[in-house]
């Protein structure tokens, strides 16, 4: 975990101007909307402030074969390292606040236009504690638990008798084998699958799966929920590829859970499109 060097000193200072204990004249923040926030609210959880991290971090070199697919390990170290510390960062201040978790997190990378090889990665989310002290809402350290959800995703679950435990990821970056001359010749005019091609996006997706899958194992999670698979280029150069895999990994939170107890969900439909 980043130490508190690592946040810069408004940060710090912002922080001390947030509601919590001690300080009742103090301001919330948060990027709920205003069902989130109620359903927050809800569920027992009062939002303290936004927790932020970020990273700026320079990718190494690696060189590739152009007709062997394979699986770019510099740069998915790369990838996921720079993720691991804008989260530690975030976690960082969600501590510092006081938070028992942090909700609806956001990961973003943004490529520097000043550098190629330079990219940003941002970790935000809402920082929110138990309204009446909760010891039980904690992540598998004992630090502030991590989730993408969002605050009727936060609250829907906890009704249904389940809590977020952390937020996992599983990053590959991959190269894809580029097709020989004579087989792209082969294939001019005619219906046909690109094995090649085919084979090397399924691998890169099942080792970001995979990776993903060991972390939600080693945090003690029954399951992962909202599973989102993220591709990517960041302007690299051509057939190099990043697999991004992110959810939620969940617990119950009693061990008698009872499946035929569980609320049925509410049906919500949106009318914006």
């Amino acid at each position: 975990m980043a130490d508190a060097a690592a946040i810069p000193e408004h940060a710090l200072e912002r922080l001390k101007g947030l509601r919590g204990e001690g300080r009742p004249g103090g301001i919330f923040t948060s990027d709920f909307s205003v069902n989130e926030f109620l359903l927050v609210r809800k569920a027992g959880f009062e939002p303290i402030g936004l927790c932020v991290g970020s990273c700026i971090y320079h990718l190494g070199f690696q060189m590739a074969g152009w007709t062997a697919s394979q699986e770019m390990t510099v740069l998915s170290q790369a990838m996921y390292e720079a993720r691991e510390l804008a989260m530690s960062r975030m976690r960082s201040e969600a501590s510092d606040m006081g938070a028992d978790g942090v909700v609806g997190v956001r990961l973003t990378v943004k490529r520097m236009e000043w550098d190629s090889k330079v990219l940003e990665f941002v970790a935000i989310g809402t920082g929110i504690v138990h309204a009446k002290g909760h010891q039980g809402f904690k992540g598998p350290a004992g630090q502030a638990f991590t989730s993408d959800l969002s605050g009727q995703d936060f609250w829907t679950l906890l009704h249904a008798g389940y809590r977020p435990l952390e937020l996992v990821m599983g990053s590959c970056v991959y190269h894809v084998a580029h097709q020989s001359v004579m087989k792209g010749l082969a294939n001019t005019g005619r219906n046909v699958e690109l094995t090649n091609f085919s084979q090397a996006l399924y691998d890169a997706r099942e080792i970001a799966m995979e990776r993903m899958q060991q972390e939600a194992a080693q945090a003690g999670a029954e399951g992962v929920v909202g599973v989102d698979l993220h591709e990517g280029s960041h302007n690299w150069a051509p057939h190099i590829i990043e697999f991004f895999a992110v959810g939620t990994a969940v617990i119950p939170i009693t061990t008698e859970l009872d499946a035929d107890a569980i609320p049925d969900p509410m049906l919500v439909l949106s009318v914006n499109s």
